[in-house]
């Protein structure tokens, strides 16, 4: 768990109230929606069907089915344009953005590189450079073909494979969290993927300033990084906290830069906010990988984005006018302010 969901635990909470918690395994995490109890008729039945939208989107989306639509795309978009579902096609669309505005951070196209490091069956390894090389040629969107009239994808190299681990479960929460404003009426919920991603709706009984959340120490259970607080807008955290192995001495983890064919180093937690949880996955998969400085000028690029980076290295204090930024050793955050994002009380040491 990267996320702490405080909901009514704070000390200056104006109220309390008590929530509605529906839950369901997908996508190797748990998805939870959290609705307070009297807002809705009927919180149980509007979670659920939330829920069953998310299974949906996971056998669309998941590369270990042969059948899914994704699977199906990686199969046959070399041989011809594949058309696909509007939804999916506008996710596509919107990756490629992100990923031309990172830099390449940000890439859909990695499936290639994920298996010859060997993270997509959780057994990693280290590649040999060949096989590594091998890997890089069959990797970027900028070998993706989309054609916006047909809503269809095509490959322009064979052998790349579309891997959307980085940004599906914020999507599945946006998809779940328009369902229950659109056709169940719901005000106010906060929706989660595990420790990992999250999407508010409205804010909580009693409190304007939205959900509070707590961003976890990826390596101390006890310690924080601050409390983000999330209005109508989604969270993602990415951290190599769970999937690594050692390799040399060296803690090699399974988010891996795009650019390099590498796992990226430097950064020990990187929580983006954004406009959408989608946006917010694939904003904080780009600020691991650049890291704290490549988060600011994300967020600098980008204003709706607020952004809280922890560097393996410490990092000097750095003066910033409010809501820009903050120093501390190893912790910075970036375009968040006061009533948004509280830090810990005291300095973070990465280790």
């Amino acid at each position: 768990m990267l996320l702490d969901y405080l909901f009514t635990d704070e000390p200056e909470a104006p109220g309390e109230f008590s929530l509605v918690r529906v839950s369901r395994r997908a996508m190797a995490t748990t998805f939870e929606i959290a609705i307070p109890l009297g807002s809705h008729p009927d919180p149980v039945a509007a979670g659920e069907a939330a829920l069953d939208l998310i299974d949906e989107l996971e056998s669309q989306m998941t590369i270990y089915r042969e059948e899914s639509e994704v699977s199906r795309v990686n199969s046959s978009a070399m041989d011809a344009f594949v058309e696909v579902e509007p939804h999916l096609f506008d996710l596509f669309t919107r990756c490629a953005v992100w990923t031309k505005e990172t830099g390449g951070a940000f890439d859909l196209a990695t499936g290639a590189l994920t298996k010859v490091w060997g993270f997509h069956r959780r057994e990693p390894r280290v590649p040999t450079p060949r096989d590594r090389i091998a890997a890089m040629h069959r990797t970027g969107f900028r070998h993706v073909v989309l054609n916006a009239e047909r809503r269809a994808v095509k490959f322009r190299v064979a052998g790349l494979e579309l891997n959307l681990g980085a940004v599906g479960k914020g999507y599945a929460l946006d998809r779940a969290a328009a369902l229950l404003r659109l056709q169940w009426g719901v005000r106010s919920a906060l929706l989660h993927a595990g420790g990992s991603s999250a999407c508010a709706i409205g804010t909580p009984p009693g409190d304007a300033r939205g959900w509070p959340i707590r961003l976890k120490h990826p390596t101390n259970p006890d310690g924080s990084l601050g409390v983000v607080r999330l209005r109508d807008a989604g969270l993602g955290t990415s951290a190599a906290t769970f999937q690594f192995f050692e390799y040399n001495g060296q803690k090699l983890g399974h988010l891996l830069d795009p650019r390099l064919g590498w796992p990226a180093s430097g950064t020990a937690n990187a929580s983006v906010t954004a406009p959408t949880a989608a946006e917010a996955d694939a904003m904080s998969t780009a600020a691991f990988v650049l890291g704290a400085t490549g988060a600011e000028a994300l967020t600098r690029l980008r204003p709706a984005l607020g952004a809280v980076v922890l560097s393996e290295e410490p990092t000097p204090p750095t003066p910033r006018p409010e809501g820009k930024g903050v120093g501390g050793v190893g912790l910075q955050s970036f375009n968040l302010a006061s009533d948004v994002y509280s830090p810990p009380p005291t300095r973070i040491d990465p280790s």
